[in-house]
């Protein structure tokens, strides 16, 4: 994918959310997400937020005072910006759909497969299929496979041979965990629990809890 392709499907993602979110009930915003401890609300938050991330000086002061806990700035800002009315967090979706402005510490490819993500952190807890698109998909694996911090997907997917069922893409050695890109995209940002109904072959045993149902 070129850049201009990824700028589109990044916007298109925004947008995507915005339609999904627009109207529901306040119920549904404060749904725990797939994220972790973040809300329906706070992922919304963080994605209308994204475009609008402070420079670098703030970002690294915020990590002095976090001692280092990106995790928790991410997570603090969107907490914060959650605080706007869902109509307000709509629409700032809509209004920076298509900007193309990053965060100052990440880069393009970063931010693809983070929207891919994130609408999913949506629209699954809220029962709704959104198909992330195909060679997107893609690209996020290969990145995710490659990168090392947050996720660590090389090291804790050792010994398993991951293998996409819609697009030209495989690695790893071992007994065999196939699905669609979207769904080992999720398993490899450390959503397995969502991925998992979607993922087979012999290796997905390993992937399962002991005493898991």
């Amino acid at each position: 994918m070129d850049v201009d392709t990824k700028w589109a499907v990044i916007a298109g993602q925004r947008r995507a959310l915005a339609r999904l979110m627009d109207g529901r009930p306040e119920e549904d915003w404060e749904r725990p997400s797939l994220c972790g401890e973040w809300r329906v609300r706070d992922v919304v938050a963080h994605v209308a937020l994204t475009p609008r991330s402070p420079g670098v000086g703030a970002i690294l002061l915020a990590a002095v005072r976090a001692r280092g806990d990106f995790d928790g700035i991410n997570r603090d800002m969107a907490r914060a910006h959650a605080a706007r009315t869902p109509a307000q967090l709509v629409a700032d979706l809509g209004d920076t759909a298509d900007s193309r402005r990053k965060p100052a510490i990440t880069t393009l490819d970063n931010l693809l497969f983070d929207v891919l993500v994130h609408v999913q952190d949506v629209a699954l807890p809220l029962g709704v299929e959104h198909p992330m698109p195909s060679d997107a998909a893609r690209e996020g694996v290969e990145r995710v496979w490659r990168m090392g911090w947050p996720f660590w997907a090389k090291r804790k997917l050792r010994g398993l041979r991951l293998e996409a069922t819609d697009v030209d893409w495989a690695v790893g050695e071992g007994p065999a965990v196939r699905g669609q890109a979207q769904a080992l995209l999720l398993l490899l940002t450390g959503r397995a629990a969502a991925a998992l109904p979607a993922l087979d072959g012999p290796g997905v045993a390993r992937l399962i809890p002991p005493g898991a149902c």
